[in-house]
């Protein structure tokens, strides 16, 4: 039972449990809740819907930091990608305004004008432009009556053909829908900055640190790589931009958001239980589209991305689950209630530090050919189901492991050593005469 004294005495040189779960709380809110940027929501969607959405990311944050990460590389890979599609498809139109410009039969709109698109305040795409595209900021407006959320491929497709002219927002336009702003950036950054240097300068005066604030490095420190990530994306866009249809013909009826496979949209428990898993599975190798997504007709919660740079997406995901797990080794040493409580922190921290090798192992095996060029047709197939089967393996045990390490933060906080309680004297560190 936790001692609730410890949460009201406080003297000069002591911090209290209070103390400890509001600082780690406050770095966590943050590096998380601030440091994410969640896609645009739906034409229909509630407030209630949005926020829930939001708190769904929050949770995946703090549970499991390496899908938000892998989130953000896909997206960031995604945009640059598509700025450069795009600036492709800018240069061919100044080309074809410079000359014969094809018109569209049966246009009832001028055809596409490379002059608008290359005007004085529209100086091509850049990566926010990219990042704006994939997490749904152009809708297209077909009759006044359908709307549907376009994706790059879509909208490149329909600029290339005419049937839409090149959407001419200007960065600042974009940044200007943003709700980020350098205050909110640096208030952030100041509260990691602060925490680390207290855990740091506890380090160096030997001073114990607590399971929960090594959990809360982690967890930030893996924030911080995805907040990198989607520095030049804008944050919490609360509406697109409207792109009009040109051509006489209507636009197709199996565009990306506005259409899913029936079986996960029918209902059942089929649909409910995809309710569950799909942003971890949109996160891999399948491709699918929530079905709340759809009925709402905008991007998934964890979606808007291409599906490309799948080795460089899987290395860095491995990568971040293994820094994941080598800072709660940290905690190698730390006060438990038990010796069994520490073997199974220390195991827990080795599976997530480890966990990960095997699936990048399995990936490499198979995109390098070893086994089929050096190796019996039999025994190469054996190696790749044992390598399958090791990484469907190590996907559960690095749930598991996530799970206890969590559970024994937890539980460390019932009652903590004395010395968690001593604070850093920062008077130590000042130079004297």
């Amino acid at each position: 039972m936790i001692r609730w004294r410890v949460l009201k005495e406080r003297s000069s040189n002591t911090r209290t449990l209070f103390d400890i779960i509001w600082s780690c709380a406050a770095t966590l809110f943050a590096c998380t809740w601030t440091a994410m940027h969640p896609n645009i929501p739906g034409a229909n969607e509630g407030k209630f819907a949005i926020i829930s959405r939001r708190l769904f990311v929050l949770v995946m944050a703090l549970i499991v930091p390496e899908l938000i990460i892998t989130w953000a590389a896909r997206q960031f890979f995604s945009a640059r990608m598509a700025a450069n599609d795009f600036n492709d498809a800018l240069r061919v139109q100044v080309v074809g305004s410079n000359g014969h410009h094809p018109h569209i039969a049966g246009s009832t709109l001028p055809s596409p004008s490379a002059a608008q698109a290359t005007g004085h305040k529209f100086k091509g795409w850049t990566a926010t432009h990219g990042f704006f595209a994939w997490m749904g900021g152009f809708l297209l407006c077909a009759n006044d009556t359908r709307r549907v959320t376009l994706t790059p491929d879509e909208l490149l497709r329909f600029v290339r053909d005419g049937s839409v002219d090149m959407p001419c927002i200007s960065r600042a336009d974009i940044e200007d829908r943003s709700k980020g702003d350098a205050l909110s950036k640096g208030i952030s950054i100041l509260q990691l900055v602060w925490f680390v240097a207290s855990l740091l300068a506890r380090y160096i005066q030997n001073l114990p640190i607590t399971l929960l604030e090594i959990d809360t490095l982690a967890v930030a420190a893996l924030t911080c790589i995805a907040y990198s990530l989607w520095w030049k994306k804008p944050k919490d866009v609360g509406r697109p931009y409207l792109v009009h249809w040109k051509a006489a013909a209507s636009p197709p009826s199996d565009l990306g958001y506005d259409n899913a496979d029936a079986e996960l949209i029918a209902g059942g428990h089929f649909s409910r239980f995809y309710y569950i898993i799909y942003p971890f599975l949109s996160l891999m190798t399948f491709q699918i589209i929530s079905p709340r997504a759809v009925r709402s007709r905008r991007v998934p919660s964890l979606g808007g991305y291409a599906r490309t740079h799948g080795g460089i997406i899987l290395l860095i995901g491995c990568c971040s689950g293994m820094v994941f797990g080598g800072i709660h080794c940290v905690g190698w040493n730390s006060s438990f209630h038990g010796h069994t409580e520490q073997k199974l922190w220390r195991a827990a921290s080795l599976a997530i530090l480890c966990a990960p090798l095997s699936i990048l192992l399995s990936y490499i095996y198979e995109v390098s050919s070893v086994g089929q060029k050096y190796l019996p047709s039999t025994v190469d197939s054996k190696i790749q189901v044992a390598l399958e089967t090791a990484t469907w393996i190590s996907s559960f045990v690095y749930i598991a492991a996530r799970v206890t390490l969590i559970v024994f933060m937890l539980l460390s906080l019932r009652s903590l050593p004395s010395g968690m309680y001593d604070t850093v004297a920062w008077t130590k560190f000042m130079p004297h005469l």
